[in-house]
């Protein structure tokens, strides 16, 4: 098992090497050296995907619904019979623990199988009438997508699209991100393999800016699909604004969590810190603004930093890492600004607050007692900090809970089932996680609410999201 470095854009069922094209270095996120080349994507080279992308879904949305659903379950086939060996790209090139990528590569199977068979309960509807008289509810694919995705779970975010995309019969062009080619460029090469036609799903790499406004102008494109920062998807839904294009994104967030005095603290505890630091916190729906009661607040707090201590940092592929590095070098440099900022204005750094000697880590780090004119109460640090603050009252916990832009996820620990309940309705967010964190599976929605984004991926909601709807009244 080893990285690939024949990198490449798979256009019109061809895979295109440099041949002259602009380069991009791939970067060990464990070591900072050169994995390798990619090329990236010409402006030719994307109306060269845009016009095979249309005569794809001239094919593909005519294909019967349980012949789509058969190369589907195909594709996932393939991602699991290769699953060891795209996991070890997917470390070498983004950083996190071995466990942690065949986790997510596993996950890519899970949802090409989950949208499989979804497709085949996208039911319209027949509406009452009188005799002899007609009128239906039709689901119909929306047309070519253009799909953006991140470097934190590049495969996952890129199949969650992908999936969905192909199963309601659209064409889709792929743009995942530059950071992490070898191991999404593997998941393409399932995809493939599987039988999806070369011009119905594409995957481009490219001047991120570049790309996004070249498909998102073009009037083939009827869908954007977009994975990454409020910034950047405020500029995506500007660009596709232009031509009324069907969106969904889901953006960043800065999730809370509530830990009620009745909760079961042990394991608020264990849970909380071990999903703190997955992905090195590199994660969207990270659990990041600990709000405590002051009951159990001493408790958790001491017994957060304490499990945080023995978190063992190293490279993703050597035994016993539970924490890997960032996944790139800007990333170091901001959290370490986010955790001076917050102890220069009076939080207590309890453990961690340091990046490492080489590559791009940070060690796990517990603030307690932070100000709310710290930057990182109000800015996602997207990063391996943890922010922790005690509170009184329920109305307290949750008017400091939704006072942000953002509504992706939060999360409350209590044994109390009416305030579970209770907490659960008031939070405003997309998500809620009580007593865990597992809110991500192929058969639910994913997204989030203000300024985190609208529709959603994973469900049926996801798979809505690729179909338009159509009434036919007959007389």
């Amino acid at each position: 098992m080893s990285y690939s470095t024949d990198l490449g854009l798979y256009i019109d069922g061809s895979w295109r090497a440099g041949e002259g094209r602009d380069t991009h270095s791939v970067i060990n996120p464990a070591t900072g050296e050169a994995l390798a080349e990619l090329p990236l994507a010409t402006a030719a080279d994307l109306d060269e995907a845009l016009a095979a992308t249309a005569k794809g879904f001239a094919h593909w949305r005519g294909v019967d619904v349980n012949a789509r659903a058969a190369i589907l379950h195909k594709v996932a086939d393939h991602i699991r019979e290769r699953a060891e060996p795209i996991a070890v790209m997917l470390t070498t090139e983004q950083g996190k623990p071995l466990a942690e990528a065949r986790t997510e590569v596993l996950s890519c199977a899970a949802q090409f199988d989950y949208f499989a068979e979804e497709a085949k309960r996208s039911y319209g509807r027949v509406l009452v009438r009188p005799t002899g008289q007609r009128a239906l509810v039709l689901k119909q694919p929306v047309g070519p997508v253009a799909a953006f995705s991140p470097w934190n779970f590049p495969v996952n975010l890129m199949c969650k699209k992908m999936a969905a995309a192909l199963a309601a019969g659209c064409s889709i062009i792929a743009k995942p991100p530059e950071e992490t080619p070898a191991s999404t460029s593997a998941i393409m090469q399932c995809v493939i393999d599987g039988g999806v036609p070369g011009n119905v799903a594409q995957l481009v790499y490219g001047v991120p800016d570049m790309v996004s406004r070249h498909l998102i102008a073009s009037p083939i494109i009827r869908k954007v699909s977009f994975t990454g920062s409020v910034p950047v998807g405020k500029h995506l839904l500007k660009l596709a604004a232009d031509g009324v294009k069907r969106t969904t994104m889901e953006l960043g967030g800065h999730a809370p969590v509530l830990i009620f005095d009745d909760c079961d603290l042990e394991k608020a505890i264990t849970l909380s810190a071990t999903t703190k630091f997955r992905n090195a916190g590199q994660v969207c729906i990270s659990p990041t603004r600990f709000y405590v009661q002051e009951g159990v607040y001493d408790r958790f707090v001491a017994g957060f930093a304490a499990h945080t201590k023995k978190v063992q940092v190293g490279n993703g592929l050597d035994a016993g890492t539970v924490m890997g590095p960032l996944a790139n070098g800007r990333r170091p440099s901001a959290i370490a600004a986010l955790v001076e900022d917050a102890t220069s204005k009076g939080a207590k750094l309890l453990t961690g607050g340091s990046r490492g000697n080489q590559g791009f880590f940070f060690a796990p780090t517990v603030l307690s007692d932070v100000p709310m004119s710290a930057k990182v109460m109000d800015d996602e640090p997207f990063g391996p900090v943890a922010l922790m603050r005690p509170f009184k009252t329920f109305d307290e916990a949750v008017e400091q809970a939704n006072r942000l832009p953002f509504g992706l996820a939060a999360y409350a620990f209590t044994e109390n089932a009416r305030q579970a309940n209770l907490v659960a309705d008031a939070l405003d967010t997309g998500m809620v996680g009580l007593n865990s964190f597992m809110i991500s599976m192929p058969d639910a929605p994913f997204g989030g609410v203000k300024e985190s984004g609208f529709g959603s991926e994973g469900g049926p909601e996801g798979l809505d999201s690729y179909y338009v709807t159509k009434a036919v009244h007959q007389y």
